[in-house]
């Protein structure tokens, strides 16, 4: 009975790591996006009123982080950042081929986004690729925390994995601009999709091999050096507000 319990109560806290790592990406990616689609899909609200309504969320997120926290919450930001540009390219119109190109103003506004945020030190993309690491696993959190905190090697990692994905998708999108002029309308229409596939997929292999994959295996690695040595488990913030403090006593003295 007690073993069971256990397991439960274990079972429990790791759905709640889960849970509570997966909410920024579900919170101000998915809701954003699953909205629009269903409102403009599911109810047949017009472009224009789905972009406006699949705001407030990501509107919120962002007022509330620079009223609360006096910080801005960067995918929120982004999200927010992307759907008003949307909006305004929205009113465009005539140029079928003007049509095409201004779909890839998403890709470019991201990208940027993402470059903007390595180079000020707080990598966008972490947000989507750490609940792939962590696996809601407290150990493997506790090891990121660590390895944020003390790793140069780790950090540098994290920055390369999202600095791949701006770079792709600013390529994707100076791609499919070059072809909205170069090649027939009706060419664009089907291949606009298969760019939008490759850089995906290119994407996830590169940022994979050269970020995610070296991060993933450093977190392994260190959770389980810190299972042998017998240390403590503890949270992810826990263990880099420690190294943070010790870093700073460090700098001290």
């Amino acid at each position: 009975m007690t073993t069971n319990t256990g397991n439960t109560k274990g079972g429990s806290t790791n759905g709640r790591s889960v849970l509570r790592n997966f909410a920024p990406l579900i919170i101000d990616v998915a809701v954003p996006l699953g909205a629009y689609y269903l409102l403009k899909n599911g109810f047949g609200m017009s472009t224009l009123m789905a972009l406006g309504l699949s705001s407030v969320v990501p509107a919120v997120r962002t007022g509330w982080g620079v009223w609360r926290a006096r910080e801005v919450n960067g995918l929120a930001a982004l999200i927010l950042f992307v759907n008003v540009v949307s909006l305004l390219l929205s009113f465009v119109a005539g140029d079928p081929r003007l049509m095409i190109a201004k779909d890839s103003a998403v890709s470019s506004t991201i990208g940027i986004g993402i470059i903007v945020s390595v180079v000020l030190g707080k990598p966008m993309m972490t947000a989507g690729m750490k609940p792939w690491v962590v696996k809601g696993d407290a150990g493997r959190e506790a090891a990121w925390g660590r390895l944020h905190a003390g790793s140069a090697r780790f950090r540098r990692a994290e920055r390369v994995f999202s600095l791949v994905w701006g770079v792709v998708l600013l390529v994707e999108c100076v791609v499919r601009i070059v072809g909205a002029y170069a090649l027939p309308v009706d060419t664009m229409v089907w291949l606009g999709n298969v760019i939008m596939v490759v850089a995906m997929a290119v994407g996830f292999l590169a940022g994979g091999a050269l970020g995610a994959g070296p991060m993933a295996a450093m977190v392994i690695a260190e959770a389980k050096s810190a299972a042998q040595a017998g240390r403590p488990v503890e949270s992810g913030l826990a263990s880099f507000e420690k190294g943070l403090a010790t870093a700073n006593l460090a700098t001290a003295k």
